[in-house]
């Protein structure tokens, strides 16, 4: 069987100095910029000294990968034939306190996106970033950028001030789903509360670590506060949450949901049913076992075929060279993954040139 081209649901520009933000930004913030002598914001949960941030092969001269649409169409795109690949740029505005200056910093980011790399290559598509500081003013941004239709998701980061359920984040939620734009929510935090559950940890790899069961608090907390029952048509994309932690999870939010569903009425239906209908994952990084069976049990125990889009993850290094896509996977759900499931997903890929 041959494989589709592939539609990669998570490539990460990296923004390579502040300076190159701030022809994008209103002259009033560009002016407080200079004058405050801001630093880079783009250390936040990706430091670059890191080796998991970026490849040390990918690296250029400054020790960044992914700065122009020529390398990350040299080292992401080509190597795997990629038709679409979206952008999620991770930058750290959602961390400033301003919140008007958080929302110079997004409506800046998202121009930049769209002029400096979707102009310059059709295969890519892009996150609209949001400043969740203030759900208004991300409102806004939703409706200032969702005109372009190349921009196809919402990108939110998994920890922050408040559940992400919570009804103050609501708006951005109806204002996405208006638009047809999935809710992609990515590892990363703004680092106002530890990342942990249990206070604030001295390493990186507690951090990192500690990202799963932050998906799993923000998954419960969109089932419970009524989400997917407020917004029936709004879809709900995990980013590199890793995927083998969903089964059990599933089976465990079940379970009490069986016996505390008269607190929350509006879950009418089993989480794990509404979780596999509105929740989707991007594959990378893969955390399944290394053998052909182990992945084929995962699967099984997920229970369903739809749940994961194909992403390369690049430039973090999350795998090695080409192999984004797990040996062993069965070919037609490899289709799936690779093609069907994102076109399903984002439905704006489906009206774009090169979407046949």
């Amino acid at each position: 069987m041959t494989l589709p081209a592939a539609i990669d649901c998570d490539v990460h520009p990296t923004v390579p100095s502040l300076a190159a933000l701030l022809p994008y930004l209103p002259e009033m913030w560009r002016d407080t910029v200079i004058r405050r002598g801001f630093e880079e914001l783009n250390t936040i949960s990706y430091p670059s000294v890191n080796p998991l941030t970026f490849r040390s092969d990918w690296r250029d001269a400054t020790g960044k990968a992914g700065t122009s649409v020529e390398t990350l169409a040299k080292q992401a795109l080509d190597p795997f034939g990629s038709r679409f690949a979206i952008l999620n740029c991770l930058y750290g505005a959602q961390a400033l306190f301003s919140e008007d200056l958080g929302a110079a910093f997004c409506q800046a980011i998202n121009d930049w996106i769209a002029r400096e790399w979707l102009d310059k290559d059709d295969r890519l598509r892009a996150s609209i970033i949001v400043p969740t500081q203030n759900p208004e003013r991300a409102v806004e941004e939703i409706e200032r950028v969702a005109v372009d239709r190349r921009f196809v998701q919402v990108l939110l980061l998994v920890g922050g001030e408040i559940p992400l359920g919570r009804r103050q984040n609501w708006p951005i939620y109806a204002a996405a789903e208006k638009h047809g734009l999935p809710i992609g929510i990515h590892a990363g935090s703004t680092y106002r509360h530890p990342v942990t559950p249990v206070g604030w940890p001295s390493y990186f790899t507690e951090d990192y670590v500690n990202q799963a069961p932050g998906f799993q608090s923000q998954l419960t907390s969109l089932m419970s506060e009524g989400v997917f029952a407020k917004f029936p048509d709004l879809t709900v994309v995990l980013m590199e949450s890793g995927v083998s932690w969903l089964p059990a999870y599933l089976w465990r939010l079940t379970k009490f949901w069986k016996g505390l569903r008269a607190e929350i009425p509006w879950v009418s239906d089993p989480p794990a049913s509404i979780v596999r209908d509105r929740v989707r994952m991007t594959l990378q990084p893969f955390d399944a076992p290394p053998d052909d069976g182990g992945i084929a049990r995962l699967m099984e125990h997920m229970g369903s075929d739809e749940f994961l889009l194909f992403s390369t993850d690049y430039p973090h290094w999350q795998f090695d060279g080409l192999a984004a896509l797990p040996a062993g996977l069965d070919p037609v759900l490899a289709a799936k993954i690779m093609a069907e499931n994102p076109l399903r997903t984002y439905s704006r890929l489906n009206d774009m040139k090169g979407a046949t």
